[in-house]
């Protein structure tokens, strides 16, 4: 027999991934730079040139077994001195290396976090809108993921729903910012207000809790936008972080989880790390690419036409009747649809080859996702599909 829990999750497939494919399969009928996609957020600028001669060099000059070699269980120690370094550098944290461990982007960062820090039946909240993914990366754990319902006028932390769900079995709080899928950047205001609500509750629950902070878009923050270092504010921090968004490196599957050198435990939690890996089959990420990381560690892609998009669509859809939050980053924005059922009117677009993923999956109904990582020029020319679309689905707006 195969197993259930598994072949259930097949009855509910991503709605971003099957959105993506439509778009493929669209592009196949009209051209794929007719069909204005939205779907997928896959890094649209090249990756730094310092990086390609970096893997060059490498490649030309190593020897094979360090570059395609087994690193150690708990990661390539130049790779974890050089982002040790870079975090101590940037955030006037204490980092070593014993506080870095290495993985398979930041959704291994975040299966190793929470399985660190809950047992089987502990819970684990966040706040919608949040990454749709995070369920089956917490239920699966062992953990159960509660949602907090959104706050839709900012998209800032909803604190008086947060604190009527927070109870003695939450163990982690899963945050995510910049965010995906708002674009929100939670302010230092915010930080400070949950971090001031953990501190307390840990004491009254005589446990600690955990925050364990995803932050692949950290890199992408616009001008003028507050964007505050989580573990700077609260001790017991476990940062997931990856390099896919600020080097456009999502098929190298790169990243680390930084645990707070305050947080309890620390570098005892890191060695966790190497055994967890052992149940779920990490075994560290590419040699080749830890290496190669190591010697760019503060180099980004040239990440400012995220800006120059979002500014371009943020001022159509304000035009045009729609309801949005200004993103401070990501390369998302959150409009709220001009009906209450999203993916009705998701679907509807489809009609003028735009395609919007429904927010439903992000736990806010009636909102949708645009992921406007694609060419500037595109962009330009999906608002003259945007606008026809608006006017004649929705003439009242």
């Amino acid at each position: 027999m195969i197993a259930k829990e598994y072949r259930k999750m097949l009855e509910n497939k991503s709605a971003i991934r099957e959105l993506s494919e439509f778009a493929t399969a669209r592009g196949k009928e009209i051209g794929y730079e007719n069909v204005f996609d939205y779907s997928l957020g896959n890094p649209s600028v090249p990756v730094p040139q310092s990086f390609t001669d970096t893997c060059i060099r490498l490649l030309q000059t190593q020897d094979p077994m360090t570059l395609h070699g087994y690193s150690p269980s708990l990661g390539n120690p130049y790779f974890k001195e050089k982002v040790a370094e870079s975090l101590k550098r940037r955030f006037h944290l204490p980092y070593t290396a014993a506080h870095i461990f290495p993985t398979s982007g930041a959704a291994a960062a975040v299966a190793h976090a929470v399985r660190c820090v809950t047992e089987p039946g502990d819970e684990v909240l966040t706040f919608a809108p949040f990454f749709s993914e995070y369920t089956p990366y917490i239920n699966q754990s062992g953990a159960v993921l509660k949602v907090v319902p959104a706050n839709t006028e900012t998209f800032q932390i909803n604190f008086s729903a947060f604190e009527a769900m927070l109870n003695e079995k939450v163990m982690a709080i899963l945050i995510n910012t910049p965010n995906n899928p708002s674009g929100v950047v939670y302010s230092t205001e915010t930080i400070q207000q949950l971090a001031a609500i953990l501190e307390a509750k840990s004491q009254e629950f005589g446990h600690d809790i955990y925050i364990i902070s995803d932050e692949p878009y950290r890199e992408i923050v616009f001008a003028g936008v507050d964007n505050p270092c989580i573990s700077q504010y609260y001790a017991n921090t476990l940062v997931c972080y990856s390099f896919s968004k600020s080097m456009s490196l999502p098929g190298e599957r790169i990243g680390y989880l930084a645990v707070n050198p305050a947080c309890k435990d620390a570098e005892t939690i890191v060695q966790m790390c190497g055994q967890i890996s052992r149940g779920i089959g990490h075994n560290c990420p590419s040699s080749l690419m830890q290496l190669a990381c190591a010697e760019v560690i503060d180099e980004t892609s040239d990440l400012s036409v995220y800006e120059t998009n979002m500014n371009l669509l943020y001022e159509a859809l304000v035009e045009f009747g729609f309801t949005v939050v200004k993103p401070g980053g990501t390369f998302y924005i959150f409009p709220k649809a001009l009906e209450e059922d999203a993916v009705a009117f998701s679907n509807k677009a489809k009609k003028y080859d735009l395609i919007l993923v429904p927010g439903d999956g992000f736990g806010c109904p009636g909102y949708f996702r645009m992921a406007y990582c694609i060419d500037t020029e595109k962009v330009k020319r999906s608002l003259i599909a945007l606008r026809k679309f608006v006017e004649t689905e929705y003439p009242s707006f």
